[in-house]
């Protein structure tokens, strides 16, 4: 409750004083109501004292102050899978074109020390057989087009092989089979021989097969569809 005094004095700062000399504060910790500035008189006569309310001001609450809540900071979201998304867009595709399929998902060979390997996806299934096409022609275009939809959704290239039933195995094998031998004619005849035109994946594995042959080298020469590999002597 406040505590309002009167005080009084020859004039209006004589009041204030005996005021805050009575309540001992200071001035700024009071408020003060001029109730009568009072009078001299005239000679001494009909004088009237200053008259004044001080009042002890209220120091005002602290504020308190209101720290945020601390949340704690959500995890970073979780880097796609790429093997993951990829038997994803893969088992989308077969679903749109009405095939069944199982998919399987394997890592080829490294070529050489730090590559990252292609992802082959493996699709498994009487239906598929339909993926192959004419030389593999309609599967390098499925394939085609699962690079980009998982390159979308990834946000960069990936290096995917689709393969169908063990074709792409089998293809393996026998390009194997032909380096090898092609590799033996380079030697015979001491000249480079020049392979058939080839996708990557098929050039990687004659490079593959031959990269620790002591006899031969291998380079991949040509643009677009019409690139192939060379097998060349060793000179010496």
């Amino acid at each position: 409750m406040e505590s309002k005094e009167i005080f009084f004095g020859a004039n209006v700062e004589e009041a204030i004083a005996a005021g805050l000399a009575a309540l001992g504060l200071s001035r700024d910790q009071v408020e003060v109501e001029v109730l009568d500035e009072g009078s001299p008189g005239f000679l001494g006569l009909g004088a009237r004292p200053a008259r004044v309310r001080v009042t002890p001001v209220t120091p005002p609450e602290p504020e308190v102050a209101v720290m945020p809540a601390v949340t704690e900071p959500s995890p970073p979201p979780e880097e796609p899978d790429l093997e993951e998304v990829a038997r994803s867009v893969v088992g989308e595709l077969l679903g749109q074109m009405g095939i069944a399929a199982e998919v399987h998902a394997r890592h080829a060979e490294p070529e050489s020390e730090g590559e990252i390997p292609p992802l082959i996806l493996d699709v498994r299934g009487e239906e598929a057989e339909s993926l192959i096409g004419r030389r593999g022609e309609t599967l390098a275009a499925f394939q085609h087009i699962v690079r980009l939809v998982v390159g979308r959704r990834m946000g960069g290239r990936f290096n995917l092989v689709i393969d169908v039933n063990g074709y792409k195995r089998q293809r393996e094998r026998s390009l194997r089979r032909l380096a090898q031998r092609m590799a033996e004619k380079a030697v015979r005849t001491g000249r480079t021989v020049r392979l058939e035109p080839m996708p990557a994946y098929e050039r990687r594995i004659v490079h593959l097969t031959l990269r620790d042959h002591p006899d031969v080298t291998t380079e991949s020469v040509g643009e677009g569809r019409r690139r192939r590999v060379t097998i060349i002597p060793r000179k010496g």
